[in-house]
């Protein structure tokens, strides 16, 4: 199968599991077509009083040659996900031997949101030992590629959505252990964070 994804932050455990399992995943880079409140700019974490969005600033900017978003440093924002991310994982299993390798999305500056997820998902499969093969394509690069393969290209962009998420036949979110699941029961398919830091090296089963 070949995915058909939206870049993201942190994404959720359903975009890793397409990244896993797909022979090639096309990554739509094109900022044209950014949607607020999505799975671009924001990741959904378990904390002690259940779910909470983790959401980065952004700026976009319209010019003749279309969108360009940027990261914004408005507010503390880096700090406070940190803050939030240590609060809420700070006693999972994983969470001290995996915290060197992702403070530094919190600390260092990227200008335009589609490399910071970029960097994000190259450091993630590094960590989880996914080894995809991914083609950063535009939305009219990507419509000649479903026009030459048809049939052959699965489109998870509606899918994997933030606030209205499809059905998908082929994800079935699988229990694994969460810190808070014994006072909010097991919460499916929140940002790989959750897995990874609760799982560790066995996040990749679950992938």
């Amino acid at each position: 199968m070949k995915a058909l994804l939206l870049s993201t932050f942190f994404g959720p455990v359903q975009w890793y599991q397409k990244l896993n399992r797909s022979e090639l995943s096309f990554i739509e880079s094109d900022p044209n077509y950014y949607l607020k409140q999505s799975y671009r700019n924001r990741c959904l974490i378990a904390t002690t009083n259940g779910v909470q969005a983790l959401t980065v600033p952004v700026s976009v900017e319209t010019s003749m040659n279309g969108k360009t978003v940027r990261v914004s440093d408005h507010g503390n924002w880096r700090h406070q996900h940190w803050q939030a991310l240590t609060s809420a994982y700070g006693d999972s299993p994983f969470f001290q031997y995996y915290e060197d390798d992702l403070r530094p999305f919190f600390t260092e500056r990227w200008e335009f949101l589609l490399d910071y997820n970029e960097a994000i998902r190259q450091r993630m499969c590094q960590l989880l030992d996914v080894q995809p093969k991914v083609s950063l394509c535009s939305r009219p690069m990507i419509e000649k590629e479903k026009e030459e393969n048809i049939g052959d290209i699965t489109d998870f962009r509606e899918v994997i959505d933030a606030k209205h998420p499809l059905p998908d036949a082929t994800f079935q979110p699988r229990r694994y252990y969460q810190v808070y699941e014994r006072k909010h029961g097991f919460l499916p398919n929140l940002s790989v964070l959750d897995l990874l830091f609760n799982m560790g090296p066995e996040s990749i089963f679950y992938l």
